[in-house]
């Protein structure tokens, strides 16, 4: 046998054991998966698409040295986007740095995004920091736009006042905070304490 028909023997062997090796890895895992998914759902069984983390904790920090932490008894990460993680019994706490506060917040259930740090809040809302206390059922944090967004069936109180309105926005760096109702007609409730 000659070098020339020795290489092209060679070259169509290696060719057949890739083509193979694609069918093997990416075709034949593709149709079990199917029988399994198929098996799975005759039995009517429910496939979750997600992964279970226990004790989480994420920290990050801005470029003004405020820090973010978020601390949940259990996670999930949905596997079609794993930047976003739903969270249960979560705690998590806003460092500002130029003002030496601490913010803390806790909710029953949060949505996390690794990427960008935003975080959802729901359901037994409260948000602790100074003298205050608000508590709601809904929560919109975004660290990039340093805003918290608290919603639904919302209670401000501090030493002075009890305030109840629809939403309640928060600037974390100015402490801006902007209250409202979201029918233009309903009046913000406020009481004084003393």
């Amino acid at each position: 046998m000659n070098k020339k028909t020795f290489a092209n023997f060679f070259i169509t062997i290696l060719i057949i054991i890739v083509f193979f090796t694609v069918y093997v890895r990416y075709f034949k895992k593709d149709n079990s998966l199917t029988n399994n998914q198929e098996q799975i759902k005759n039995n009517d069984k429910v496939i979750h698409n997600s992964n279970i983390i226990k004790d989480i904790n994420y920290t990050s920090e801005d470029l003004r040295g405020n820090k973010y932490t978020v601390l949940a008894k259990e996670g999930e990460i949905d596997l079609s986007n794993t930047d976003i993680i739903f969270l249960k019994d979560v705690t998590a706490y806003i460092y500002l740095k130029k003002r030496m506060e601490t913010i803390t917040i806790t909710s029953n259930f949060g949505k996390y995004n690794s990427i960008n740090f935003d975080t959802i809040f729901s359901k037994n809302v409260i948000i602790d920091y100074i003298d205050n206390k608000i508590t709601g059922e809904y929560l919109d944090y975004s660290m990039k736009k340093n805003l918290i967004i608290i919603s639904r069936n919302v209670v401000y109180k501090n030493l002075e006042n009890i305030l109840k309105a629809d939403v309640i926005e928060l600037n974390t760096t100015t402490k801006d905070t902007k209250i409202f109702m979201y029918n233009s007609t309903k009046k913000v409730n406020i009481k004084s304490i003393n």
